[in-house]
């Protein structure tokens, strides 16, 4: 898979925006770089960091009560920071501040739960052609400058849906939507929404990995230049 922007987007849905952007543009001192409506009752405040986009998506209606998804915890890496800090929003989103070269974490790092390390390490490697890099207790993944943590933990919950608060889905930029959303459910991803155009901003769709959490791929035009095969504006109009 050949990424159109060399770093993942992190996406994650609260019902408490005030606290939620105090926190991320104050305590984790992001950059809020615009405000999406999405639909009627919910805005996408899309905050950027070191070529990555952290997508805090307000809803005004009550989100349903749900199982977090397999995304646990962002890391974000600052030439800034000289130690390590843990930390959690005020959903309970946990996030930790590092030291830039943490972990050979040098801009944004996912950990992710998974219930079956040996599978996941097929899906990265094969089904998405990511290299593997050496992680203690793990599995790590490079996305560009992004980095995945994988860590094996058999309870975790499947199929969970991008319904609920907390950390839903991660985002990759790519050239052509359709060959990769086709290439990777023929070596092993299952369908989560099939190729959608939403208008002129971007063709995007939703694959999901053998635990059900969700990637999102998106072909955005402001990063390739084109949007092409148009369609209905699906749930996700804006992302």
């Amino acid at each position: 898979m050949e990424l159109a922007n060399r770093a993942i987007d992190v996406g994650l849905s609260t019902n408490n925006i005030g606290p939620m952007l105090r926190f991320w543009q104050n305590d984790a001192d992001l950059r809020l770089d615009n405000v999406l409506p999405v639909r009627r009752g919910q805005k996408q405040y899309r905050h950027e960091v070191a070529g990555s986009v952290i997508k805090i998506n307000h809803y005004a209606d009550q989100l349903p009560a749900a199982p977090p998804s397999g995304y646990r915890e962002l890391i974000i890496a600052s030439s800034d920071r000289i130690k390590s800090e843990h930390v959690a929003d005020p959903d309970g989103n946990r996030v930790c501040l590092v030291p830039s070269g943490h972990q050979k974490i040098n801009q944004i790092a996912v950990r992710l739960f998974v219930r079956n390390l040996g599978a996941h390490r097929r899906f990265y490697a094969v089904a998405l052609g990511l290299a593997e890099e050496p992680m203690t207790g793990g599995a790590a993944y490079r996305a560009g400058e992004s980095l995945i943590i994988l860590e094996e933990r058999p309870d975790i919950p499947l199929d969970v849906g991008y319904q609920g608060s907390g950390w839903r889905y991660i985002t990759f930029q790519v050239f052509k939507v359709d060959e990769v959303y086709a290439q990777t459910l023929a070596a092993g991803a299952r369908e989560g929404l099939a190729p959608t155009t939403l208008g002129n901003v971007a063709r995007i769709s939703i694959i999901l990995d053998p635990d059900g959490n969700w990637i999102e791929l998106s072909q955005r035009a402001f990063i390739v230049g084109t949007v092409t095969e148009a369609s209905l504006c699906s749930i996700f109009c804006g992302r």
